[in-house]
């Protein structure tokens, strides 16, 4: 959301990467297990199921009809050779601990359970009575499975043993703040260079570290791995292009959400099983994935932060400002976070700066992966959404493409009509190219789960008149002039479907390039209220409720009476509510975004107003709400006075 009042403020339109088709069915449950182990008797008691709870839980599998199947059988399936079992189930065991010999294999053999071990190579070499480097503690390596054992559960012919890196689970180095960040995914922060690991040594260790890790196996006379577990569940292109180069096509992630036949061999999700998880919990998780409910289907209760707040040139206020931050995330109860990862200072909507290292832009501070990290550490949030602009750069002059800008072809004396925004043109090849690259390196420089974008991406109907939205215009089949489009509703309606459609495809291959680094991305959007309220605003503001909801996993409507201008900020809200339910399935996937500070008159919006708006949306159907923006300064909305409201909307989705 831009702190800039302009008089139309726009933003972009929908892109495909999203597209809601008909939900395929569950082809393969993946179960992922840890210590079968009392908790006092475990390395992790967060991950150890107690032997009666696994007892328990094959049991019920097997009764309710789910057929164990084993890695020959998955990989057969995908070949096309023989379709897997109706309900079919893989049992997995991550790090290779003493208990699964003793107190998980005879029920495996009792119950005919084939089953993946996924181990960490560097946690076997050790010999007897020697210590295990385990995560940074020291652990005998008696409690890590002996060589002996694996050879009996593979000679079984029930157990395959997979990888799970050599010595890549643990976190290494991840900023120059000091966090630690799972090895597989985290570019390694080098103090004494005041620099990250460049790309080809990244590549390098990880494809190094796969490798030995399979040699080892090899080397106590086992097959070279065809599965590879993920550490913490965490991976990307680069990993998962080495393990595959390595012989194993099948990776096993922590994703939400069921595998079905159109889920890549290369990341299959699993259900994780903690030790505090029974057996009606195990149950719930299944069915939920069977009904094709993920994460998305549950209520997102939104705070959007800048940065721009947490930021002090000296470190440590700036830690104190993040500290002060991360106890009002946890006294807001919220479970989503839109995150700034660009500088605004000035207000102007546009980014003088970033929050992460980058080839472009100036830096402002290597922030972003700090503050996300901790949130995600030291929180309950589930959500860390990067907010970016994808037009709006103010990039150094030494950049080639920094004068690539949008142009308006404007009216004599209509200052009023001008958007206000400093964009690059979408129609610029280099611009395009400079922007791919912001993002990318966004994409590597810290763990995200989606991508709002910026309230800046907008081709008004006055604009690109830049050389290179005049070239796009012609190659379109248009007129050159945007006076002569406007004259014409007939080209006037083409101009707007295509600049539409033209946004929507860049949006669509930024999103997708940074997926391959954040697996499983999801995307938001703004959208301006007028949209939804006055369908012919369309041509004016390149925006759409039905594109969006078509191509984003969520639309944030900037439900902002006071910004409007409403006359009746309660009738305003009502008529919006109105025009959403008007489409199909929509409650599920609009935000609705409040304002927090009247911009016009700079007063804050009083924190119970703010309250009983939230409340009157949750009673008329909404799910998912935000307010923007959050001042941790002053300490405003009031979290004693929201989080009642939220709390009173349930985390969980139904199942219906």
């Amino acid at each position: 959301m831009t702190r800039l009042l302009a008089v139309f403020a726009l933003w972009m339109l929908c892109f495909s990467s999203t597209m809601t088709f008909a939900a395929l069915p569950t082809e393969l449950t993946v179960i992922s297990y840890h210590e079968v182990a009392d908790k006092k008797d475990a390395l992790i008691p967060q991950y150890a199921v107690s032997p009666t709870n696994f007892v328990r839980q094959m049991d019920w599998l097997k009764v309710n009809g789910y057929h164990f199947v084993n890695v020959d059988q998955i990989l057969a399936a995908r070949a096309g050779k023989l379709p897997l079992p109706e309900k079919a189930v893989l049992i997995t065991f991550d790090d290779g601990y003493h208990s699964v010999y003793t107190n998980a294999f005879p029920i495996l053999k009792l119950f005919n359970a084939p089953a993946v071990i996924a181990v960490v190579g560097d946690w076997l070499e050790p010999t007897s009575g020697e210590v295990v480097n385990f995560a940074g503690r020291s652990v005998s390596r008696e409690q890590m499975l002996s060589w002996a054992e694996i050879k009996e559960m593979v000679d079984s012919g029930l157990v395959e043993v997979g990888s799970h890196t050599y010595a890549q689970h643990e976190g290494i180095l991840a900023n120059p703040q000091g966090n630690t960040e799972p090895a597989v995914t985290t570019r390694l922060y080098l103090p004494k260079l005041n620099r990250y690991e460049d790309e080809d040594t990244y590549k390098k260790r990880i494809y190094n570290d796969l490798k030995k890790n399979n040699e080892v196996l090899q080397s106590h006379g086992f097959r070279s791995p065809r599965v590879i577990a993920w550490p913490y569940g965490s991976y990307n292109i680069e990993s998962r292009e080495a393990a595959e180069k390595l012989g194993m096509p099948i990776g096993l992630t922590l994703d939400d959400g069921p595998n079905t036949v159109a889920t890549p061999l290369w990341g299959l999700r699993r259900i994780l099983v903690e030790s505090g998880m029974q057996l009606p919990d195990l149950q719930k998780e299944i069915l939920l994935r069977d009904r094709n409910i993920t994460d998305n289907d549950r209520p997102e209760k939104i705070m959007h932060i800048d940065l721009d707040y947490i930021y002090d040139p000296d470190p440590a206020q700036q830690e104190k400002n993040l500290g002060h931050l991360l106890d009002r995330i946890q006294a807001m109860g919220v479970n989503t976070i839109y995150l700034q990862a660009f500088a605004d200072p000035a207000a102007r909507g546009s980014a003088s700066s970033v929050y992460f290292p980058n080839r472009h832009m100036p830096m402002r501070a290597d922030l972003f992966n700090r503050v996300s990290w901790q949130i995600r550490t030291r929180t309950q949030v589930k959500r860390i959404y990067a907010w970016m602009p994808m037009l709006a750069w103010e990039l150094p002059a030494t950049e080639p493409a920094a004068n690539d800008l949008v142009v308006a072809d404007l009216p004599t004396s209509s200052d009023h009509l001008n958007m206000g925004y400093h964009r690059l043109s979408p129609f610029s090849t280099r611009a395009r190219k400079v922007i791919r690259d912001i993002y990318q390196d966004l994409s590597r420089a810290a763990p995200i789960d989606g991508i709002l974008f910026h309230d800046d991406v907008t081709l008004s109907d006055y604009e690109d008149a830049s050389s290179f939205g005049i070239a796009q215009n012609k190659e379109w089949g248009l007129p050159s002039k945007i006076s002569d489009i406007r004259a014409n509703d007939d080209f006037l309606g083409r101009w707007t479907i295509l600049k539409i459609t033209a946004l929507d495809r860049f949006a669509n291959e930024l999103s997708n390039l940074v997926s391959l680094e954040q697996p499983n991305l999801l995307t938001a959007r703004n959208l301006y209220a007028q949209v939804v309220l006055n369908p012919k605003s369309e041509v004016w503001y390149a925006q759409s409720l039905d594109n969006s909801l078509a191509n984003y996993d969520f639309t944030a409507i900037m439900a902002m009476p006071y910004m409007e201008k409403a006359d009746d900020p309660k009738a305003f809200m009502e008529d919006i509510i109105a025009k959403v339910k008007e489409h199909p399935n929509a409650m599920k996937h609009v935000v609705f975004e409040l304002q927090a500070v009247d911009w016009r008159t700079d007063k804050k919006i009083p924190s119970a107003e703010i309250a009983a708006t939230i409340k009157s949306l949750y009673d008329a159907g909404a799910q998912h709400v935000a307010y923007y923006p959050d001042d941790s300064i002053q300490d405003h909305p009031d979290a004693s006075v929201l989080r009642p409201v939220f709390d009173g909307k349930s985390n969980m989705a139904v199942i219906p």
